[in-house]
């Protein structure tokens, strides 16, 4: 039986833990013995669970971090346990997601991975892995190409990762030396087309690149009849628009949304998913916020009470909330920004070509109201079957496996 290991920052929570899970299920249908090693959070799993590191070993990372700019430099000893565990499974894949997150070291992951034989996987859900500090550089500023010369002179050091000195240039050349040292024997999968681009314009320019898009349960992300959701919030004979970010920053058009918000009438109400209790209270009347929920469930009811879905982000590497909604019949409005026109096609929904262009988000909700929800809705359902669901999705990863297996054996 072939053993996989993914790595990750989660198990089974937030986007990239969900998609770690999926794919564990996938191997595990396919035959396959699936561990997951995680840093900070975790739901329960199908696949085995490995923890790495401690809340301490979090905490002096994040120090690390925010002092010196040694992101995924720390958690040392948390990361030679990863290694002997690693020893101990002997996994035919080693499949990487988000290796950053204040919790593994990277440096030295990647001076073992050097020693074995094993073929690396990686998934690209940022732009981290070929920067010297940031994980989305695009949002900061939109001409920023330093990460395709080598990040001299970091702009966005305050962003995530958060430091108060630049260490960017030597993190990039760390980065470059330690991530292309597995050679051919790495295979890098970005999640979407831009995404995809952008790696290719990068120092893994020579690297096998294959994208595979994130997948969503269609079977729980599907169009349902909410009238309990309709009551609850009060939305009968409402124009409801509705958008959801894991964290919600500038940098997800959090004032974009207050813009908006002033330029519609009453009969027109906001739905912001994934507020904190800080941020709720802070609204304007009109925008309903509601607080982060990891049910998918309750998820596919919000979308399913919505008129439309809307991001107004800065940078996506590929746009989850916007595939579910899809799939839960409703059309998208999304900015012409990054990966996430890809998911936007005329039937599906409107992309507005300028960032920040509120009387154009303005004008795409008038024409999808004009039309009606009911006149996308099939075309969102197929076009998310087609695309997004998980089984497709994820079943590439164990074609990709296997294919790799394969020929690592010739």
């Amino acid at each position: 039986m072939p053993k996989l290991l993914q790595i990750n920052s989660t198990a089974n929570w937030g986007s990239t833990g969900r998609i770690a899970e999926q794919i564990g299920e996938r191997a595990i249908a396919a035959g396959w013995e699936s561990y997951i090693a995680y840093g900070r959070k975790a739901q329960p799993s199908k696949s085995q669970l490995i923890k790495i590191g401690s809340r301490i070993g979090v905490l002096w990372h994040v120090l690390m971090s925010r002092l010196f700019d040694l992101h995924g430099l720390a958690s040392r000893i948390a990361t030679k346990r990863l290694i002997k565990k690693i020893k101990a499974i002997n996994p035919d894949i080693i499949h990487l997601h988000n290796i950053h997150g204040y919790y593994l070291n990277y440096r030295m992951l990647f001076e073992y991975l050097q020693t074995i034989s094993t073929p690396i996987v990686w998934t690209l859900h940022d732009c981290w892995s070929f920067t010297g500090h940031c994980a989305h550089y695009v949002k900061f500023n939109s001409e920023c190409e330093q990460w395709q010369s080598g990040c001299e002179s970091c702009k966005c050091y305050t962003s995530y990762p958060k430091s108060l000195t630049v260490r960017s240039r030597e993190n990039y050349r760390l980065k470059k030396r330690l991530f292309l040292s597995i050679g051919e024997r790495l295979t890098l999968v970005p999640v979407s087309q831009w995404l995809a681009t952008q790696a290719q314009m990068s120092f893994f320019s020579k690297s096998n690149i294959c994208y595979i898009y994130n997948g969503i349960n269609t079977n729980v992300f599907t169009p349902i009849d909410v009238p309990n959701i309709i009551a609850k919030y009060n939305l009968r004979n409402k124009f409801v628009i509705i958008s959801v970010a894991s964290t919600w920053t500038e940098a997800k058009g959090l004032s974009d949304f207050v813009q908006l918000r002033e330029k519609l009438s009453e009969k027109y109400v906001i739905m912001l998913v994934g507020v904190t209790s800080a941020q709720k209270k802070n609204l304007p009347k009109g925008i309903i916020g509601i607080c982060r929920t990891q049910s998918q469930q309750e998820l596919a009811e919000l979308y399913s009470a919505s008129d439309v879905v809307v991001s107004l982000s800065r940078a996506e590497t590929f746009g989850l909330t916007i595939a579910e909604g899809m799939a839960c019949g409703v059309p998208a409005i999304v900015y012409n920004r990054t990966a996430i026109p890809e998911l936007v096609t005329e039937e599906t929904g409107r992309i507005v070509g300028t960032v920040g262009d509120i009387g154009g988000v303005v004008a795409a909700i008038t024409d999808i109201e004009a039309n009606g929800k009911a006149h996308y809705a099939e075309a969102c359902r197929k076009y998310a079957e087609q695309h997004f669901d998980k089984d497709k999705c994820f079943e590439q990863y164990i074609g990709l496996y296997n294919e790799i297996i394969i020929n690592n054996t010739k």
